[in-house]
């Protein structure tokens, strides 16, 4: 199930929760969440390194001072829009604050680098054979579809090729700053960052599953080798979990604990 697109500074509906008997018989300090609880990281926006690491929601952030990015109206107009959650107005830390500046990027089946992106209005981005932007069109055709192409000028940076092997680019000299595909060379007007949703981020991704696996108590631990452990063995059986030898390092511990019993 798809979640629905949050910004920060949104108030977070309370998860709805049948009550219990247990819930009412349990005690009112078990039935609170500590104030130390790590947060659910999922929401958070970071930079996509790589070709690899684009998928589902993204914000196209533009080569433009002050920081903007790629926006449509319900129209399907294409235009740039300002920036606003950022950290000390650093790009790198940019997240959308208006549902018109998120495109859920798609790549096409058969290819490594080629990409949809839908807008909020449910149509694509596509680029005609003029260079003008527009996202009008329910169906996806040749103009719909963007070759994406990591810059070799700055890491962390793509630029975005149209099906006529033309280039985005943006005209800052203009009030707004004028966004078109017409471009031949891939240069400073045309490099821009994708900020994207942690939880679709393949590294992310691999690292929440090592926290889940290494998320387990003493008590639980104690009770599976059937005896107190030293300090030393718990991080040591923690480890194991993250690293996929946990088997290995439980039967190591019981072995040592059955030696111990009768030194």
């Amino acid at each position: 199930m798809v979640k629905p697109l949050t910004f920060k500074g949104d108030k977070k509906a309370p998860k709805k929760r049948k009550r219990t008997t247990e819930d009412d018989d349990a005690p009112a300090s078990k039935q609170l969440i500590p104030a130390d609880a790590p947060p659910d990281d999922d929401e958070n926006w970071v930079s996509a390194d790589a070709i690899e690491d684009i998928a589902g929601p993204v914000l196209l952030v533009l080569p433009t001072e002050p920081a903007s990015c790629l926006a449509v109206d319900q129209f399907g107009k294409v235009f740039s829009s300002k920036i606003e959650n950022m950290v000390e107005k650093e790009p790198s830390t940019a997240e959308p604050h208006d549902v018109r500046q998120v495109w859920v990027s798609q790549r096409i089946v058969g290819t490594e680098a080629s990409f949809t992106f839908k807008g909020h209005h449910g149509k694509y981005l596509g680029c005609d054979q003029y260079g003008l932007l527009s996202s009008t069109r329910e169906a996806v055709s040749q103009e719909e579809t963007f070759k994406c192409v990591a810059s070799s000028e700055k890491t962390g940076h793509f630029d975005l090729q149209t099906s006529r092997a033309k280039y985005l680019s943006v005209d800052s000299d203009k009030d707004p700053p004028e966004i078109r595909g017409d471009a031949d060379e891939a240069g400073e007007t045309t490099t821009l960052r994708i900020r994207m949703q942690a939880r679709f981020k393949p590294k992310h991704k691999v690292e929440k599953a090592e926290k889940v696996r290494a998320k387990i108590s003493r008590k639980e631990l104690e009770d599976e080798v059937g005896r107190r452990l030293e300090d030393e063995e718990v991080k040591k059986l923690k480890k194991a979990r993250r690293e996929g030898n946990y088997h290995e390092a439980m039967l190591d511990v019981k072995v040592k604990g059955k030696h111990d019993k009768f030194a």
